[in-house]
């Protein structure tokens, strides 16, 4: 067996680099509805990393974190707005040769045969005929598809056709492979048997491809198969932490190390506020044995309020879950018991965090004495205490709330509010933010909002923001 199963922290002096980003920063300007007022919006900030040959590097991080965005930048589909990208040390210029890329869907031509799908990027450089179906037939069955060359992807199931796009990203032979969210379109049991057996013929040198790349939002996915995990923080993406990753006969769920590195991540992901540094002294065991390498001295706090768009029923259903396990619950468990992704948990939990309901604290998210009063409290008084939270808490709705207590009849058009928006988001981001306050000050009975004629009014105008 190959000595891929050494980590990356071992072999990193060992190792050629054959990617590495320096400095990279990417922007983009805004194109959707009304341009005025725009202003380009930071996506990912000074960002460095290195791959090197023999590794398996995943890259984690909450919604907004940019994830995929770099993902694209170092296979060279866009280009960055500061910074390079290098490949074996030459500047990178274009889409890379040497890297294939296998999309979260499936995206199969439903015309072609498995064979004609595999045999796609063989065409592309010009290889002869005979020679593209040799090698595509070769890729077909070291993914297990032997037997299904003539099929269509319509006669294939989910976890076959996300095998036909693995085998489309082999044939080529690439050096550097990279996969974003591979598993996410599959149900368990189908992306569990495809990530074992991919593991399998990286691990025993089966594909020719030097280093892979995972973007992932699954925690478990990343300490199953990784060398090395990078952690993003969001608002604009950046690298919070790396860690190494676990030994091959430590990445079983059953094994401290395991468990301990789990959470670890959920704790990082979960306070992205938080000095990262502060995160790691309840893990020296980790720490000793070198496994764990902060890199990210502080956490970059967002210049603007960011609300997470979340519906309050889910927000209360998270508040009172917990507040049935005594008020405190682990964050990885918690994930397991509503069957949540971090990705799907984390706004959550910032949601509560807003709303000074609850904080994630050590791994664990806790609920404030106000949470709790507001788990045990009738419809009303529910209500009644998520408006007292919503208007001492949330910026954006008390200065929705103070523009209508000001304004002529106590009407204010939506576009007063979007404007200011504006200044820190792009124009899709923008009014998402709005319709989530939106939702959440109805919820409240702050304001009424009429969309047929995009205006906000006060519905009390006695409504007092200190009540």
């Amino acid at each position: 067996m190959a000595q891929r199963q050494k980590t990356a922290q071992s072999q990193k002096k060992e190792l050629e680099i054959l990617l590495e980003a320096r400095n990279v920063t990417k922007s983009f300007e805004s194109t959707e509805r009304q341009q005025r007022n725009t202003h380009p919006v930071t996506v990912l900030d000074d960002v460095s990393l290195k791959i090197a040959a023999g590794e398996f590097l995943a890259i984690l991080g909450p919604s907004g974190s940019g994830k995929s965005t770099l993902l694209r930048l170092l296979a060279g589909l866009i280009q960055p707005t500061e910074g390079q990208v290098l490949f074996k040390g030459v500047p990178q210029y274009g889409t890379n040769p040497h890297l294939a890329l296998v999309f979260q869907s499936f995206a199969l031509f439903p015309w072609l045969t498995v064979l004609q799908n595999v045999e796609l990027g063989l065409e592309a450089q010009e290889i002869p005929k005979t020679q593209r179906i040799k090698r595509s037939l070769a890729a077909i069955d070291t993914i297990g598809l032997d037997g299904f060359e003539d099929a269509y992807p319509k006669e294939l199931s989910g976890g076959m056709r996300q095998r036909v796009g693995f085998a489309r990203a082999l044939v080529v032979e690439p050096e550097l492979l990279f996969m974003d969210e591979p598993f996410s379109a599959l149900d368990v049991l189908t992306a569990a048997n495809l990530r074992k057996e991919l593991l399998a013929l990286w691990r025993e040198s089966k594909i020719p491809t030097r280093a892979i790349v995972m973007v992932t939002h699954n925690i478990e996915d990343a300490v199953n198969m990784a060398d090395r995990i990078i952690v993003l923080g969001a608002n604009p993406g950046h690298i919070r932490v790396e860690l190494a990753g676990l030994p091959q006969e430590l990445r079983n769920p059953q094994r401290e190390a395991y468990t301990q590195l789990v959470d670890l991540i959920y704790r990082v992901m979960t306070t992205p506020h938080q000095k990262v540094a502060k995160l790691l002294p309840a893990h020296t065991a980790l720490t000793e044995t070198g496994k764990l390498t902060p890199i990210a001295p502080s956490p970059k706090l967002p210049d603007h309020e960011v609300l997470p768009h979340v519906e309050i029923g889910d927000v209360t259903g998270l508040i009172e879950l917990v507040h049935s396990h005594g008020g405190r619950e682990d964050l990885y468990q918690l994930g397991r018991d509503l069957q949540l992704e971090v990705d799907e948990l984390l706004p959550l939990i910032e949601a509560a965090s807003i709303l000074g309901f609850a904080s994630a604290q050590e791994g664990d998210l806790v609920l404030t004495p106000i949470g709790n009063t507001f788990a045990e409290a009738d419809v009303q008084e529910e209500k009644k205490i998520f408006k007292q939270q919503a208007l001492v808490n949330v910026a954006m709705l008390r200065q929705i709330v103070d523009a209508l207590q000001d304004a002529p009849g106590h009407v204010v058009p939506e576009e007063y509010f979007i404007d200011n928006l504006r200044q820190h988001f792009n124009e899709n981001e923008a009014w998402s933010q709005l319709e989530t306050a939106i939702n959440w000050g109805r919820y409240a009975e702050l304001f009424s909002y009429q969309e047929e004629r995009g205006v906000f009014r006060l519905e009390d105008p006695e409504i007092a923001i200190n009540e």
